[in-house]
């Protein structure tokens, strides 16, 4: 079956994002889609340092923290959404910290399968962090879903978020544009066409040499 992590970068563990994630989560689950909803918690999470260690170790250097559990499962999972609340029209400096460290460590995990941002906002900046968020997978070989608006909810509490009718319809339809870009990934594979990898080397050029 079928999987899609969900990454909550907010430090409310069933707050706002939480439940607009739980929503798309929903119809994911009721396309066939199996899915887990990943907390990031509390705790720190270290910033990059541009140390390369990863390079050599296939892993980031830091343990402390969820980025290297969720390199695994990313490896064996078929689509992502993360999600985040809005701090001063941007995303939390925490899920920040922990996508640089994730995609810098383990960007091969996440290539050619579809990722989504969803973001939370009591009322503005949602489409300047999505706008963020959306720049990872622009990077990374990845497919950007989107939905019938911009993925995202309002509310300043979960009770509130329920209310947003829009906002969760349109999580619904997240999920299911997402499942229906597995299916079609899954259908591709089986009819033996596979992703564009292995035809030119790595090219690296700087603006000032």
């Amino acid at each position: 079956m079928a999987k899609v992590l969900l990454i909550n970068g907010s430090c409310n563990e069933h707050g706002c994002t939480f439940t607009a994630l739980s929503e798309a989560a929903k119809a994911l689950n009721e396309e066939g889609v199996e899915t887990e909803i990943i907390q990031l918690g509390k705790e720190p999470i270290r910033d990059c340092i541009g140390c390369g260690a990863c390079g050599k170790l296939g892993r980031c250097v830091f343990d402390e923290d969820p980025v290297n559990l969720v390199a695994v499962k990313a490896k064996e999972a078929d689509g992502f959404i993360f999600g985040s609340p809005v701090y001063y029209a941007h995303p939390s400096g925490r899920v920040l910290s922990f996508l640089d460290r994730l995609f810098y460590s383990a960007g091969s995990a996440f290539a050619y399968k579809p990722g989504a941002a969803v973001l939370s906002a009591r009322r503005g900046g949602t489409t300047a962090s999505f706008d963020v968020l959306n720049k990872y997978f622009g990077i990374s070989n990845m497919m950007t879903v989107g939905s019938q608006y911009w993925n995202m909810v309002h509310g300043n509490k979960p009770e509130e978020v329920l209310q947003d009718l829009e906002g969760l319809q349109t999580m619904r339809t997240l999920g299911r544009n997402m499942a229906w870009m597995i299916k079609c990934i899954e259908a591709g594979k089986a009819a033996g066409i596979t992703p564009p990898t292995g035809r030119e080397e790595r090219a690296r050029t700087n603006f000032i040499r």
